[in-house]
């Protein structure tokens, strides 16, 4: 009997790693390490099919797309910036196991409004009080963008990850109508860069943001990395913080332990879609000075590769947030030096991507061959 048993057992299973099968720390960099090196190798052999040239030679090009020149390193650093501000936005989310896929739409309400803010008080209005306007309405918009699938789901337990989806495309139909309301040249559809002659409510011409040169993002950098270590002491030090990890680890044990569960849900995406709102600001506002469907980019999607490789560690998504962009910015020099279309700086990253997702499914994952019985 237990030979028929025995025979009916797949090959080969994937079972979740134990406390007696867990790698240790010290391993699991060393594969993570091995994972991009792997990831390097077979970027390589696919510039070399393409390019038939030298991959160091084109891993030098890409370090000077990067961080080639002083403009290279500001814009390598705001776009840094920008992922991680997005990473953290979706961590306490992700956290309590509430799927945000939302970040892009809360990302775009959130430069609807301050885009509005600078056109129709720019000219009335600047300096500090412009500034804390259009953060404060940033920040409404993109927690009122949040709240309401929160609301949706604590009450009436709905699907929050295609509530959150479906919000996506009304911001981005949000966006298209003000685009056009807003158009600078009739019919364009696009509404070019706002307050361009005076400037006002742009975040470099600051009081703070002349300081560092012309191509600088410093308020950016600032004003994410307290972000950052903020989120990490939210998360790890404070009643609120625990509260979404019982949450995430089981409604009903939060429930046991006396947490308002629906209140947990619902803050928390207040906190989420409000942070999603503030990083609109620093996009409109610090970077690209316009609104348009393509502001938010799929950072919002990125985040969530970001926040999950770094295991919701605030810390860790500031070097996996400066690892991808220094990837895509320096893939994209190279597809433009070696004469290659965008794609081939996607699939370049996609392959980097691949690998550490791999890496990290193992990590927590073991297989586990017939005849062998996993450990307890």
């Amino acid at each position: 009997m237990a030979k028929d048993n025995l025979k009916k057992e797949p090959l080969m299973r994937i079972v979740k790693r134990t406390k007696n099968s867990t790698i240790s720390n010290k391993m699991a960099v060393i594969v993570r390490v091995v994972a991009i090196l792997l990831a390097l190798v077979v970027c390589g052999i696919f510039i070399f099919v393409l390019t038939k040239t030298n991959p160091i030679k084109v891993y030098y090009g890409m370090i000077e797309g990067a961080m080639g020149t002083n403009r290279r390193v500001w814009n390598t650093l705001r776009d840094t910036m920008i992922l991680l501000a997005v990473s953290l936005a979706i961590t306490p989310a992700f956290k309590m196991k509430f799927w945000n896929i939302g970040a892009e739409g809360q990302i775009l309400v959130g430069g609807i409004a301050t885009a509005a803010v600078m056109r129709y008080m720019g000219a009335t209005m600047n300096g500090p009080g412009l500034f804390a306007v259009m953060i404060v309405v940033s920040i409404v918009a993109g927690m009122v963008w949040g709240i309401i699938p929160a609301i949706f789901k604590a009450q009436y337990n709905t699907n929050e990850t295609l509530f959150t989806l479906m919000m996506n495309y009304i911001a981005i139909q949000l966006t298209s109508y003000f685009c056009i309301v807003w158009e600078a040249v009739k019919g364009s559809g696009t509404i070019g860069t706002i307050n361009q002659e005076t400037r006002n409510g742009w975040i470099s011409t600051s009081f703070l943001g002349n300081i560092f040169g012309q191509f600088n993002y410093s308020i950016n950098v600032i004003l994410v990395i307290i972000l950052m270590v903020v989120m990490a002491y939210y998360l790890k030090k404070t009643k609120q913080g625990y509260e979404i990890a019982v949450v995430g680890e089981s409604e009903n044990t939060a429930r046991y332990a006396g947490i308002n569960v629906k209140k947990v849900i619902i803050r928390t995406m207040a906190i989420s879609g409000a942070l999603c709102g503030l990083t609109g600001f620093l996009l409109v506002s610090g970077s690209s000075h316009t609104i348009s469907t393509n502001t938010a980019g799929g950072r919002g999607f990125t985040a969530i590769i970001v926040s999950w490789l770094a295991k919701f560690n605030p810390y860790m998504m500031l070097l996996i947030s400066f690892f991808l962009v220094f990837l895509d910015n320096g893939a994209v020099q190279i597809a433009s030096q070696y004469g290659l279309n965008e794609s081939a700086s996607e699939v370049m990253t996609g392959i980097v991507l691949f690998f550490l997702i791999g890496c990290e499914f193992f990590l927590n994952y073991r297989v586990v061959f017939r005849g062998k019985h996993e450990e307890a």
